[in-house]
This record gives C-alpha cells, structure tokens and sequence, in this order.
C-alpha cells in the first residue's frame, strides 16, 4: 500500500454493490449483504483474507432497483469508494446475510472490469490522496487558493452557522463543532455531505464531483437549504428550552470511525408528547374508578423510566391494551321477535327448543334493559349445526360474534391470562376476545368445552368457573390486567358432545339445551334448503346444470351416510358436485369451435365427448357410479333369523346406534362368556339377565340343552355385542340381553322389527335410561317399526317429531314380563297375566 506517491490502495479491488446509500470518502456506515455476489465477496475476501490489503474492498452505488434485481452483472457506476471493512457480522435470521461495517477512505474510478463471478473483481484508478485525512487543518486550502479558497471559506462559515443553531449539549453537535476544526477544509464536503440529511441521489452527485471546486458548489445549496429549514421551525414552534434538541435529527454515532449520522429536518415524536396522547387515551376510555387509578399510577410510572428499560416496553403494552378494552362501548341489540324469527328459520331448519329459547331472551330484553347475558350450554352430536346456530343468535342480536375454541386447552392461564412478573406474558382468550370485537356485549362461543385437558399448568375448567358464574363475571380478573372487567353483558355459548367429561361444578353454571341429531325428512329438507345451494355455488354450478331430486337425497342419507348431523351428506353432496363439474368441464372443451384435419379416431373421440344435456339430474344408476356401492344396508330383518338374536340401542356422542345382541350355548359347566369390549355396568347386566331367568326359568318353560329346568345346568353361555373394535358400556342394554337370552332358551325367534332399551332389576323391573330421543331416531334410520321402552321414559316422546311416533309403535314397559310380551309374536308364556305380582297390604 505504500508507494512514492503517497498511499496508495491496491489497483485490483473487489467490488460490492449496495442499494443502501452512498459511502463517501470520510464516513462509517452499516450495511445489510444478502445477495449471493456480495456474501461470495464476504466469505471469500474478508473472512478468509489474513492481510490489511484483503479488507480493503470498492464500494460501487448500485443504481437498478432492487425489487427487479437479476442475476446478470447490472451496468456499473464509474466512480466508486475504496472503504476498509471494520467489521464483519452474520445471521441466519430472518434469511442469511451478513452486516458490514465500512469506512470510506478514498474515490476510484472504474478501469476495467475484470470478472464478474463469484464476485466482480476490476481495474481501479485512485482519484483521491488519503493524506488529507491525516494532516491538521492548518496544512490545507488557504484564503490564498484563489476562488477555491474562497469557496472553501464559505463553505466553513455555513457549516458553522448551521452547528451555531443547534444544542452544544448533543453529544453529535459537540463532535461535529471539533470535526470542522479538526480535519483539512478539503475533506469537510465528503464529511458533512454523509451527516446532513441529503438524498441519494444528491450524495451521488457529490461523490462524482471529482474536482475538489464542484464538491464545494455542490455541498453548499445542500447546507443553506438545511439552515433555512431550521429556521421556519424555530419561527413554527413556540420557544421551548429544549427547542433546539427537538430540531436536531441526528441519528447516534460519528465520522472516523463510528456510523453514519444524519441531521434530520423533522423529529420523530418525543416521549413526552407520546405519553401526553396516551394520558388523554386513558382519560378518554370510561374506564371504571379503580382501573383508571391503577392506569394513572402506571402512567406515572413510564414517564419517569427511560426507555432502555425492559420494563418500558411491558408498562406501554399493559396501557396499549387497558386504553383497547371496551369498558363502555356497546352494541345496541336489535329486539324485533318477528324479524328474529324469520331469521332463525332461514338460517336452520328444526332446532325449535334453541329458537324458542332465543325468543325468550329477546322478550325479557324488551321488558327489562339491565338483562344478564345468558350462560347457555349446546350439547349435541357432531354435525347437528351448534356452532352455526351461535353466529346466527349473535346476527340476530345484531352483536358481534367471537369463537373460542377451547379443545385441547389444558392451561388456566389461556383464560385467565398470564401474570406480568413473567416473560412474554399476556392476557387470556377471554380479554383477547373483548380487545378484538371492541365491544363489552358480544357473544362469546366456547367450542368443545367438553374437551378441556389438566396439566401441570392448573385446570382451566376451573378457570372457567368464574367467567360462567352470573354471579361472579360482573368482576371478572384477568391475572395481566389484575384488575376487574364485567362480562355480565357478554351472552356466552358453550357447546359439547357430552356432557359426562364436563365437571359437575361447570356444568352447573350453564343452562344445557339438548340439540338432538336430524330425523331423515329434516335431513332431506336441509340438503334442499341449505347444503346442496351452498354445494352448488362452491363448485361454480348452477341450478340449471345440475338437480338432485329427493328421492336421490332420501337414498345418499339412508345408503351412504348414518350420522346425527349432515357433515357426511354434505361431503357427498360436493362428490356429486364434483363429478358434474367435470362433466360440464369437458363438455365447454369439446364445444369450443377446433378445425381438425384428421378424421376416424379424432372424430369418435369428439362424439364420444360430447356436451351433456342440462340439466344433468342425478337419480339411482347415477348415484351408485359417482360414489360407489352403497356403504349401509337395511340389515335388521337379515340378522335376526336365529334364536338367540336380539336388537338393542345405544347412545354415543355422535348420536343414537342400534346394537345387536348374539347369544349361543354349548355343552359346559354352567360358565357365561363376554365379549365385544364390554365395560363393567354392562357386564354386571348380563349376570343380573342370566340370575333373573335362572330365578324364572319355570315360570317362563325355559330349558337347558337337554330339556333341564336349570338353563344354565351342563351348559356354557357366549355373549356377543357387535361391533367388537367399539367399547361399550351403561345399563340400557338390560332388556336387550334378557330378551336375547329368553329367545335362546326357548328356541323362538324374536321380532325382526323390534328394538329395546331399559336397564333391569334383579326384581324384573324396567328403569328409566337416557339418550331417548337419539336412540328412537337411531331406530327410525335403521327401518324398525316398534320400539321398546322403559314406562317411566314415556314423557320423552314428547320432544320427538311428530313425523316419526305416526310412523313408530310404542310399547312402555315396567316390566319384563311386558318386554317379552311384546318382543316376540304371540306374547312369550308365563307373562304378567298368568302370573300376577301379588299385592302388598300395609299391617299399620
């Protein structure tokens, strides 16, 4: 580097463009390298390099936009920075870059470019001695130059004008003032054109006026315009004591080496005028007396603490967030029943008891104002529409909807947020919600509040407690905020499959409303109100190209679906869909007017494809070759043509089953085999069935294999409930085993179009069970005919549809004399007419 001359920079350099800035000879600045020439240049010249020659590199404005960058070599600019690579940084987030620190120490010009990868690499030619940054001032341009001198001269006296209208006090202002006294008039251009706030543009003009005389005429407009500025803001603003302070920009660092600093023409806004605008927020949020003290005195707090504190950014976020809460704003709810009606019924189909429900609370709203929002709990099979119906209730209201999807949650802290001493902490979904509708009436939909977990973390079905409580979520504490929020206006919704995984103490708080799966006729009037509409316009299809007549809806709900809900027919319905849409598809293709000059095949293949004619209505045949065979078949009547077979049904949380009952025997020694993932009630069911006939087998002429009166005498039981894979449990199927059993003893065969449900006694009474309605439709879907139940189950036909009990036979019973009666043709022998109970006469 060191040469005759003076210093002299290697004549082959690397070259790095930037989009950034400008480096000008004189500055420090930082810059961000993602581009792969620029990394290549990094790795290969300064993390390998070992010499002070390596780290000197040429730093060429890179003029193309960046957002059209490409990979070719763009057109560079002639005159370039020799800058000394200070230091080097790399990261891998958010993508990998490095971050250089360069300080410019000379001009080149471009002589040649040698090559272009894996970095450009050219012939330079100094412009500039590097000696003047290393003589006084005293060694520089005199007055005695001549018009450069003079230029000079003029050029000091603005740029001291400009540092006398600003704040000695500033530590930048300081080093610029020693920085003009400093360094040699010749360098003070390139020097002072990087710290005042100049455009790219201009400082590229600077750095391509060679001549030390055009650097001055081109410097100077640039300064006068900034002391011109300063000037109209000091005549805008009223005198303050640190009004030079607020007119000073200029961003930390120095010259030499240091960053880049700049003076600026408009100051960000000041601490003091940000936490002016956040006082009057807080004023401003008709927020309650405590939590407006506790704001005021956490207010207090942030205007005294600087903010390199970390808990500077804490404090502003809790003020951001109690400053975003609604604590008085309100929606105004739209009470018109009649309009509510009419919306409800175009929304869903059935569901009265949710409707109704709906009404009610509307008209108690016209009667009396100050109405708690209702805790309402939706427990229903998948499918049936709970979540639908809650954003249909809260268009109704006219209020603003938010779902909280609570399965899997197995913190307390998701709902009661976290306290503030922690990192990263922040409120719970409860206020989360209220930030983001920004009212304090909303309705709040809690998914799946059936499928809460517990962990270490605590239990937030506890937490839930508190939030469900009409008595207590009029104060309502949140751990981030540690102050009370009314939810007492908020309407919460909580929907669940089942009710069993729910605490006791949950489900206390919450009115539970039971939303029943679909009979086959809702099925079919929803497909055609609502689900084949919704099919068609998702598939770009319409009315005219396609039609599903009811028949063919009655056939894909009994052959190709078997739920409560209808998210399996809506599935099918969108096979359907899909395979018109290619039909359709093919059928524009082939229309589209194509000369072709061949003929034979190209020919039959066009009549092959031709367009279908619209509408395409989808009946059996067609049906059958979109999905496929039939899935689910009427198979009670084929089942049940041995003894020993019998029909009983279940409850599960996707809706009512039915359930057959298998029984064989086989010689033994009196043992009774289980089978099909029987749980513990269900088992001690089977004992109490075998004991109870055992105790009656005289009365009812039951036998064993060699006509014995014992039936379980020299004879092994097998009891089978399919299907095997799926556990079950509970004491419904009482009544199904007996009859199972009393058809296997006796050798007759039960009804084929009979199902049962009912727990038993060891005394031969029927008891009530639950699931009444699902298990009655179960057996509506499954063909059967006559359903029997337990007497004391007989109000539950009230809630069925009227449809289905014109179409079914009921028979209660309160024994199982009249069970047996009525599950096999003809009545069974020994029933309760022959056999009267004997009355009980009270000796008091």
């Amino acid at each position: 580097m060191s040469a005759t001359g003076g210093i002299q920079i290697p004549s082959r350099l690397p070259l790095l463009l930037t989009h950034e800035g400008v480096l000008l000879p004189g500055s420090t600045m930082r810059l961000s390298l993602d581009t792969p020439r620029n990394m290549q240049l990094v790795r290969s010249r300064l993390l390998k390099g070992t010499s002070l020659k390596s780290t000197i590199i040429g730093v060429i404005p890179n003029t193309r936009d960046p957002e059209h960058d490409a990979d070719d070599l763009p057109t560079l600019h002639s005159i370039g920075t020799a800058g000394l690579a200070v230091q080097v940084v790399g990261s891998n987030w958010p993508k990998p870059h490095y971050t250089l620190l360069i300080t410019g120490l000379c001009r080149f010009r471009v002589s040649g470019l040698l090559k272009e990868r894996p970095f450009p690499l050219a012939e330079v030619e100094q412009l500039d001695k590097m000696e003047q940054y290393t003589s006084s001032a005293t060694e520089g341009i005199t007055a005695d130059d001549g018009e450069l001198g003079e230029l000079s001269q003029k050029f000091y006296q603005t740029a001291v004008q400009l540092v006398g209208m600003l704040d000695m006090s500033v530590p930048v202002v300081a080093k610029l003032k020693r920085l003009l006294d400093s360094l040699p008039r010749e360098t003070l251009p390139d020097v002072v054109a990087s710290m005042i706030r100049t455009s790219n543009k201009e400082k590229l003009q600077v750095l391509d006026a060679v001549s030390l005389e055009e650097r001055f005429k081109r410097i100077l407009p640039m300064l006068t315009r900034q002391i011109e500025g300063l000037k109209l803001l000091q005549k805008a603003r009223k005198p303050r004591p640190d009004d030079d302070k607020r007119v000073l920009l200029v961003r930390k660092g120095g010259v030499i080496p240091g960053r880049q600093v700049s003076l600026d023409e408009e100051a960000e806004d000041e601490d003091g005028d940000d936490t002016m605008a956040l006082e009057r927020k807080v004023q401003g949020a008709n927020m309650p007396d405590a939590a407006l003290k506790v704001c005021l005195k956490e207010l207090k707090r942030l205007k005294k603490m600087p903010q390199s504190m970390p808990e500077y950014a804490l404090t502003r976020n809790y003020l951001d967030l109690m400053v975003e809460l609604p604590w008085s704003k309100s929606t105004k709810d739209c009470l018109d029943i009649r309009a509510a009606r009419i919306l409800l019924d175009n929304d869903h189909y059935a569901m009265d008891k949710l409707k109704r429900r709906v009404l009610e609370y509307l008209a108690v709203r016209q009667l009396k104002t100050s109405l708690k929002g209702p805790i309402l709990c939706f427990v229903g099979p998948p499918g049936v529409g709970k979540t639908s119906v809650g954003r249909s209730i809260a268009r109704t209201l006219g209020r603003e909807f938010h779902r909280i999807a609570l399965g899997g949650v197995c913190d307390q802290s998701d709902i009661r947020g976290h306290r503030r001493t922690y990192v990263g902490s922040m409120p719970g979904r409860i206020i989360n919600g209220l930030k983001t509708v920004g009212v304090n009436n909303p309705v709040f939909l809690l998914d799946e509040v059936d499928k809460l977990g517990k962990s270490l973390q605590g239990d937030p079905a506890a937490a839930l407690l508190e939030v469900l409580d009409p008595e207590q979520n009029h104060s309502f504490t949140d751990h981030y905020l540690n102050v009370a929020f009314d939810l007492s206006q908020v309407l919460f919704i909580a929907t669940a499959n089942n009710t069993a995984t729910i605490p006791p103490a949950l489900l206390d708080r919450m009115e539970v409303l039971q939303v029943p799966g679909y009979t086959q006729e809702e099925k079919v009037e929803i497909a055609h109100r609502h689900l084949i509409p919704n099919q068609l316009e998702q598939h770009g299809l319409t009315p005219q190209q396609l039609q599903i007549p009811q028949d063919t809806t009655q056939d894909v709900i009994t052959r190709y679906t078997r739920e409560a809900g209808v998210r399996s027919l809506e599935r099918k319905i969108g096979a359907i869909c899909r395979a018109v849409a290619v039909k359709v598809a093919e059928g524009r293709k082939v229309t589209k007017p194509e000369e072709s000059t061949s003929e034979g095949p190209v020919q039959e293949q066009g009549d092959m494809a031709a367009p279908p004619e619209m509408p395409i209505v989808i009946d059996h045949v067609a049906l059958k070759d979109i999905l496929g065979p039939p899935l689910f078949e009427i198979e009670v009547s084929e089942r049940l043509t041995l003894p020993g077979v019998a029909l009983g049904l279940a409850w599960t949380p996707l809706g009512g089953e039915i359930m057959f009952v298998e029984a064989s025997r086989m010689e033994g020694e009196g043992q009774l085999t289980l089978t099909g993932q029987l749980g513990d009630v269900m088992k001690e069911s089977a004992h109490l069935a075998i004991s109870w006939l055992r105790a009656n087998a005289k009365s009812y002429q039951l036998t064993n294999m060699v006509g014995g009166p014992d039936p379980l005498e020299g004879t092994d039981i097998h009891l089978h409930f399919p299907a095997g894979a799926v556990t079950k449990d509970g004491p419904s199927a009482g009544v199904t085993i007996v009859t199972c059993l009393a058809s296997l003893f006796s050798g007759r065969l039960v009804r084929s179009d009979v199902a049962m449900t009912g727990e038993i006694t060891l005394r031969g009474l029927v008891l009530p069970v639950g699931g009444i309605k699902d298990k009655v439709l179960a057996a509506h879907r499954a063909g059967v005919k006559c359903v029997i139940l337990p007497k004391r189950n007989e109000k539950d036909l009230e809630e069925l549809p009227a449809n289905i009990c014109a179409e079914l036979d009921f028979v209660t019973a309160g024994n199982l004399d009249e069970v047996l009666n009525a599950a096999f043709d003809g009545g069974f022998p020994g029933t309760a007419s022959t056999h009267p109970h004997p009355q009980l006469i009270s000796k008091l």
